[in-house]
């Protein structure tokens, strides 16, 4: 089976030019969770040539709920190494490069050495998520955010919008924040878009009590921690569609679209 068979579907949507600049593009994922996983897997089935892995953790039975690499028989092994194998099933020809490591504000030359062309955030940690995004500013590197996705249950309220322009999101309000205060960037009140594409929810996120049950509210008593078992709940058609999103702002960074993707006229709201 050749390239072209396997991914003529993508020349189709992104005409055969766009897929031949796909196929030679640089694509990292940065944290290979709930989130990455997903924007990994899309990644190769729309025919990125090299995609770059960068995460420490090992899989685990409690990430069976939002992963997609999490199967029987690969608990306990780096996530990056099979993630790495199931993106050469999707597609053989596909150079991957697993870096089993976290993003870390000491060490950004893991990721940077292998020269992305565009990269994909999906970092739990504040620190180095805000770190990452600086130093992306300061390279040039295009890069894909995002907010939360633990805690929801309705993917009617994901959306995309500017890093400077989310709402219900107190993630990436202490985003925004950091950015401000610590990097310099240009994040205040009805500022200017800054080019940072972001994917979140406004939904309220929801905290599981100690009786089993959930809530709106954190339970009493709890400051500081999500819950008295562990960190929010999450479900694979949350941070799937987080992921897959995410790789689509990834793929038409790539490879722009030159033509308009507006609503149809019936769709459309009526003045």
């Amino acid at each position: 089976m050749t390239d072209r068979e396997r991914f003529g579907g993508i020349a189709r949507l992104y005409s055969e030019e766009g897929a031949d600049k796909i196929a030679h593009s640089r694509a990292a994922v940065v944290g290979i969770g709930g989130v990455g996983s997903w924007a990994a897997e899309a990644l190769a089935r729309s025919g990125v040539g090299t995609i770059i892995l960068l995460d420490l953790d090992d899989i685990c039975l409690t990430n069976t709920n939002r992963q997609i690499h999490a199967l029987e028989g690969q608990y306990g092994r780096p996530k990056v190494d099979v993630m790495a194998e199931r993106l050469r099933l999707i597609n053989p020809a596909v150079r991957t490069i697993p870096i089993q490591a976290f993003y870390t504000p000491g060490h950004p030359e893991r990721l940077f050495d292998e020269k992305p062309d565009v990269v994909i955030d999906a970092i739990d940690s504040m620190k180095s998520k805000c770190h990452l995004i600086a130093e992306c500013r300061t390279r040039g590197v295009p890069i894909v955010t995002c907010g939360g996705a633990g805690g929801r249950i309705d993917p009617s309220r994901i959306a995309v919008a500017d890093l400077a322009r989310t709402c219900g999101d107190n993630m990436l309000s202490q985003l925004r924040k950091i950015l401000r205060q610590q990097y310099d960037f240009p994040l205040y009140d009805r500022c200017p878009e800054i080019g940072i594409p972001c994917v979140y929810s406004s939904e309220k996120p929801r905290f599981a009590r100690c009786d089993g049950s959930v809530s709106l509210e954190r339970e009493a008593g709890h400051v500081g921690r999500i819950s008295c078992h562990a960190g929010f709940g999450s479900a694979a058609h949350i941070t799937g569609s987080f992921g897959l999103m995410m790789a689509g702002l990834a793929l038409n960074i790539l490879c722009p679209d030159s033509l308009s993707s507006s609503a149809c006229s019936t769709c459309s709201p009526k003045p």
